[in-house]
């Protein structure tokens, strides 16, 4: 935890640096402070473990690693078949779509550390049980790139990837011991190999293949009837949320001044304006993806600038991106589930050791999130992975992980960018039934017919300057939005609505 605290501040190939630095500078310490660690040569006397009181055989050695392994094997895979597993997976994929759904970013990424430090720790207490002393020469770069190598060659991301690549690699490893100079070598091609010719290991191969033999969908979905989806909101009409006087600033940039508006409760907003008028940088700072500099927002009246985005979206403010973020190698169900991931209520230690509130907490996530796809049409997706999805159908997905956060306010980023004008007709549908479930809406919308069609409240940017705002009918009769769009005042926006959605 020492280490992961300071290393993952940084992020890819700076932080494998920061960590072979740790290495070097504890192999350093160790080989040169020879009070405690004994120098160069290492520390000798240690005692092997016993049975019946005597050490034990190598034939009990090897049992005792399997037994060990299979153990640690079964924990792992109560840990990461649920929700934290698919919180780690989702960071591997995208950090912000993470934390959007409400996944503790730093703090998973320290778990992950931690849990893997300590499963080689205790690999190494082995090593020196088994030999009974122990130094520097144990532990050696070309380790490091062999343990690397197993888990690429194996899998990443998969339970049984980096058991396949050690089995294998080791059994390689066994058939090259008599020409060591050949080692480096074959290491080399395997890497090159796995990265560019299998960039998802043996198992990525293999679990494809495993999947469509067991049915793929419906092993998915367990053959489980969703049930209608219900909004859980606290009930209640007036402010849900307020902005006052808004600002952010990039140098002499800014794309958002002194921005004020209320957002009602169970009504469906729209937020417009040419483009960079900054709606997406309103959209972020509402999120804590950035922060304001400047002003107030007050959701259920606490003011959240400065608060992080898992901490905004457990309060209930649910979203989706300009860009799609899906987690592209996860399954659609997957995607969904880790909306559910801040209201779920198993820790840690029921999860690894698989307690009946952890397989209570999965089944209903589960249950909750087929009802979602259900809800968007996608039931019939639910086992296929989210990037193989057509366009239209990965929006959709990502509007059902954004549901999964239980939002009281959800905010949509352009939810209809890229659709042809009868998925647009369909989505407007859809978003009018989320927001009679009691859902309120704040979307950012291009589409000038669905904003006008079914918004009940439309605000509008320019500049990032508030110039108006009110109901539907009032601003496409707004001089100053039909000057920001047309560029002159030629005549009401309502008559020209196919020029502002072209514009």
């Amino acid at each position: 935890m020492l280490i992961a605290l300071p290393s993952l501040r940084v992020k890819g190939p700076y932080l494998a640096m920061v960590t072979l630095a740790f290495g070097i500078v504890v192999e350093k310490l160790v080989s040169e402070w020879t009070d405690v660690f004994g120098g160069a040569q290492g520390i000798y006397g240690i005692r092997p473990p016993t049975w019946r009181g005597e050490a034990l055989s190598a034939q009990q050695w090897v049992f005792f690693a399997i037994a060990l392994s299979v153990a640690t094997h079964l924990l792992l895979r109560n840990l990461l078949g649920g929700r934290f597993g698919r919180a780690l997976l989702s960071l591997q994929a995208d950090e912000i779509a993470s934390a959007s759904v409400g996944v503790r970013v730093y703090r998973a990424k320290v778990l992950a550390f931690v849990i893997a430090a300590v499963t080689c720790g205790i690999a190494g207490g082995l090593v020196a049980q088994q030999n009974q002393y122990i130094n520097s020469d144990f532990i050696t770069f070309h380790l490091s790139i062999f343990i690397l190598l197993l888990v690429l060659f194996g899998g990443v991301g998969s339970h049984y990837g980096p058991i396949v690549g050690a089995v294998l690699l080791t059994l390689v490893d066994a058939l090259l011991a008599r020409w060591p100079s050949a080692q480096h070598f074959v290491y080399g091609a395997l890497l090159l190999f796995a990265l560019y010719a299998m960039p998802r290991g043996v198992m990525g191969v293999i679990e494809p293949l495993m999947k469509r033999r067991r049915g793929g969908v419906e092993s998915a979905s367990g053959g489980a009837a969703a049930t209608p989806w219900r909004c859980r909101t606290d009930g209640g009409d007036g402010e849900l949320l307020v902005l006052e006087k808004v600002g952010k600033r990039y140098g002499g940039v800014r794309p958002a001044q002194d921005v004020s508006f209320t957002l009602q409760r169970g009504h469906l907003h729209a937020l417009i304006g040419p483009n960079g008028a900054g709606k997406s940088t309103i959209i972020n700072m509402l999120t804590g993806v950035v922060t304001a500099d400047e002003g107030s927002i007050r959701f259920l009246g606490r003011d959240i600038v400065g608060s992080s985005a898992h901490s905004i979206c457990t309060l209930g403010i649910g979203r989706t991106f300009q860009n799609l973020r899906l987690f592209g190698e996860l399954s659609v169900l997957d995607n969904v589930m880790l909306g559910r991931h801040a209201r779920m209520r198993n820790g840690f230690w029921s999860s690894l050791l698989a307690l009946p509130q952890a397989g209570r907490e999965e089944a209903s996530a589960r249950a909750h999130a087929l009802t979602l796809l259900d809800l968007v049409g996608l039931s019939a997706q639910a086992g296929q992975p989210a990037g193989s999805l057509p366009y239209g159908l990965q929006r959709r997905a990502e509007l059902a992980r954004a549901l999964a956060t239980e939002p009281q306010l959800l905010l949509l980023d352009e939810p209809a960018a890229g659709l042809n004008p009868y998925e647009t007709e369909e989505l407007g549908e859809l978003l009018l039934r989320i927001s009679r479930m009691g859902v309120t809406i704040l979307m950012v919308e291009h589409h000038m017919d669905m904003v006008m069609r079914i918004s009940d409240h439309v605000i509008v940017l320019d500049y990032g300057v508030k110039i108006a705002e009110g109901k539907p009918a009032q601003v496409q009769v707004d001089h100053k939005v039909i000057e920001a769009y047309l560029g002159a005042e030629a005549e009401p926006i309502a008559s020209a609505v196919p020029k502002v959605q072209h514009a």
